[in-house]
């Protein structure tokens, strides 16, 4: 089974959308079929042996619609799909503003004489005097009109021969039988002078012209929610200076190889991925991870593509090219998410698919049944018309797309990458949020936490340790030397290095013997804690580990070494209870270390001494309660547990795996993203389900209307213009509405 994606041409609303679905998903092999109406994406998961790429296609086509095989494109390319896009709704723009400015004077003349004040029509023009010429004025504005907007009757009428209609379908048939009842009432004029009073020409103009207008807000309105994508892609520069042989070329980006040196300048963009190997200088980040505060970068630290240089210059050996830059990911991923449909959705969809044949056979029952009644053939036409026109799917079909679309953006503006819609429904369902303590809740770095001596001063003890430690490896030997270089310490020459392995270390600085380990290196050189007994004890309790400095038999001092919780922890726990759900911390650490971080956070639970394979049971076990779970970590260690939550959110800092394993990632390293991801999918939901409301409350409430509930009452008849506008109006409300979106403050 493969599941690949293609690009649908062709669709203009969720009954387009919905046939798509309809079709494909009759073809033999295929288990999921999804269209999303924003992206004009199908996914499709079908078995590659019984069907083809060219099947696919064909049935699509045969249904009306265009389609061939979505592909990654290059960065021009997108540029060049994304001006053909904007030259699309500037083209709509002018063909609007001409309908708008010819509808002036049609309305002018068709209904000037209904006004309760004078407006006076040449004679040659006056319905009274001339009413042929009056007839033909109207038609030829018309037609004008009609032929600004022949997409609609092109699309409209080639989609209902097809057998499945659409939104076009309904505006084509609802505006062409009101064209053709006026162009019969036309011709009669001359022989019958009083059909001039049932003429439709102005219903079919102006309902055109305001589904035209309706249509360029949807537009525009649908490139606004791409942005986040595209001011991504806009990061990255398209050149990039190449160091050969110590000289400099300026060379496409796209020419970069994977170990290629290139310079970075003072002010100018990272191009690629790469490692810091020559120079200092401080880089903005704030496009990935969202933090304001400039990151310092020292040969060896890792530089991203499409970050801001600032200070000095630095060459970067580059090390991910193409679609394997952390950029490109990004950018991928957000498509991703924006292609694929929330469950949410497919209420909508369903909705559709039958909505618009219902609504032909609703305009159709409605037009016979006022005939039946006695009724003439004008306003038997007003009622099919109305009906017809004012049934548009479109707010049905736009209602969760453009929602998850600004919802991924604003995501993406925070540091928070959202990989699928599902994902982002499912968030505000969570009720049990399952931590890893090591890098997630903790920095996953160890740092000196304590000194302690009894006889010297702790910064002379600490610059001792440091010292000898200088040309170890261990972590913990390095956390030393990490927090005599924060203070700025001059650290001594060493002697005579030794390596205990499982102990600890020995040199000599000045031909004094400096020994530094934990208890079991003390007990065989025979040294006794004595007074530093009970604050061993107290640090252990703690979580932290105690490394002992001694000179000769004689112990100096204690150096505690711990992982630091972060900053943000304890306020980002206390903000996830605060939504009324339960939060785990899980770790392989003893049970002293794990209960004493965990009670320093205020988790709910803590589950210690877990063994890596051991971790996606957990999350089972949680599930099997009827729990729904969230999963946050950043180790490989976490990936089979991120995969087994129903939603896995990956700290940005961590492994590969770790982050290809999860539905979210948190860029910025930080458990507040958490409570900002469940906070933003709450918000998402609720602009959703407000944009399903409005969507089926504009149908619910026009259908009727349209079909004269109101005229049986009070006699009062909606006109198809009326129905038109309030058409437009549905779409342009839903789509406005997720716009809200952005706005949100995280």
């Amino acid at each position: 089974m493969v599941t690949r994606q293609y690009q649908i041409s062709g669709m203009s609303c969720a009954a387009c959308s919905s046939a798509v679905e309809r079709v494909t998903r009759k073809l033999e092999s295929v288990t999921q079929s999804s269209v999303n109406l924003t992206t004009g994406l199908l996914t499709i998961t079908f078995d590659e042996k019984i069907l083809t790429d060219e099947a696919i296609i064909k049935k699509v086509e045969r249904a009306g619609f265009g389609a061939e095989l979505h592909v990654d494109k290059t960065k021009q390319e997108q540029k060049e799909e994304q001006e053909l896009l904007d030259q699309e709704v500037q083209k709509t723009k002018h063909h609007m503003i001409a309908n708008v400015i010819l509808a002036i004077p049609l309305l002018y003349i068709s209904m000037g004489h209904m006004v309760p004040w004078p407006m006076p029509l040449p004679r040659f023009l006056d319905m009274h005097y001339n009413p042929l010429h009056f007839a033909l004025a109207q038609m030829v504005l018309t037609l004008v009109i009609l032929i600004n907007g022949r997409k609609f009757y092109l699309v409209g009428f080639k989609s209902l021969l097809k057998g499945h209609p659409n939104m076009d379908s309904l505006v084509a048939v609802g505006t062409g039988s009101a064209l053709i009842y006026s162009l019969v009432m036309t011709v009669g004029i001359p022989n019958h002078p009083d059909h001039v009073h049932q003429l439709y020409y102005e219903s079919a103009a102006i309902v055109v012209t305001l589904v035209m207008v309706g249509k360029y807000l949807e537009g525009r309105s649908k490139n606004k929610t791409s942005e986040a994508i595209r001011k991504l892609m806009e990061l990255a520069p398209d050149t990039a200076v190449l160091l050969v042989d110590g000289e400099q070329r300026e060379v496409p980006v796209g020419s970069v190889k994977i170990g290629d040196w290139l310079l970075v300048k003072p002010g100018s963009k990272v191009p690629l991925d790469g490692v810091v190997v020559e120079g200092h200088t401080s880089v903005d980040e704030s496009m990935l991870t969202g933090e304001s505060i400039p990151v310092e970068k020292e040969p060896g630290a890792q530089v991203i593509g499409g970050s801001v240089n600032y200070q000095g210059a630095v060459t970067v050996q580059v090390s991910h090219v193409g679609s394997d830059t952390t950029l490109a990911k990004i950018v991928k991923m957000m498509e991703d998410a924006q292609g694929k449909k929330a469950p949410i959705s497919k209420l909508a969809d369903t909705v559709a698919g039958y909505f618009v044949p219902a609504v032909m056979c609703i305009a159709v029952a409605a037009a016979i049944i006022w005939a039946l009644l006695g009724h003439d053939l004008a306003f038997v036409l007003t009622i099919f018309v109305s009906v017809l026109v004012i049934a548009c799917p479109c707010a049905l079909g736009l209602a969760t797309p453009t929602a998850i679309m600004v919802g991924t953006g604003l995501g993406a503006g925070n540091g928070i990458l959202i990989k699928s819609g599902e994902a982002l429904e499912i968030v505000h369902k969570v009720d049990a949020v399952v931590l890893d303590k090591t890098g997630t809740i903790t920095t996953g770095k160890p740092a000196v936490m304590e000194r302690i001596s009894h006889i010297m001063d702790v910064d002379e003890m600490l610059q001792i340790a440091a010292s000898c430690e200088q040309v170890s490896e261990h972590p913990l030997g390095q956390a030393i030397v990490e927090a005599a270089k924060e203070k700025g310490m001059e650290l001594y020459k060493v002697e005579d290095f030794q390596s205990l392995t499982g102990k600890g270390i020995r040199a000599k600085i000045a031909g004094k013997q400096y020994d530094i380990g934990n208890r079991r290196l003390l007990e065989e050189m025979g040294i006794v804690l004595g007074e530093y007994e009970e604050e061993a004890k107290a640090i252990a309790g703690k979580g932290q580990t105690p490394m002992y400095l001694a000179e000769e038999q004689k112990i100096l001092g204690i150096i505690s070494v711990a992982d630091p919780i972060k900053d943000t922890s304890k306020e980002a726990v206390q903000k996830i209870r605060d939504l009324g759900i339960q939060v785990y911390m899980l770790t392989g650490d003893n049970r002293l270390t794990a209960e004493y971080i965990g009670g320093q956070v205020g988790v709910d639970k803590v589950i210690s001494e877990v063994l890596p394979k051991d971790k996606a049971s957990v999350v089972e076990c949680l599930q099997k309660e009827g729990r729904r779970v969230m999963m946050v970590g950043d180790g490989i260690n976490d990936a089979p547990a991120l995969v087994q939550a129903d939603v896995g959110a990956a700290i940005g800092s961590g492994s590969d795996i770790a982050i290809d394993s999860g539905d979210l990632v948190l860029m910025k390293s930080d458990l507040n993203d958490v409570y900002k991801a469940i906070a933003l999918s709450h918000a998402t939901i609720r602009n959703i389900k407000q944009n399903l409301f409005w969507a089926f409350f504009y149908n619910s409430l026009g259908i009727p209307l349209a079909a004269g509930a109101l005229y049986a009452i009070n006699g009062t008849l909606l006109n198809p213009i009326f129905a038109g506008l309030a058409m437009s109006l549905s779409s342009v409300t839903v789509v406005g509405n997720a716009l809200r979106l952005r706005k949100l403050k995280l």
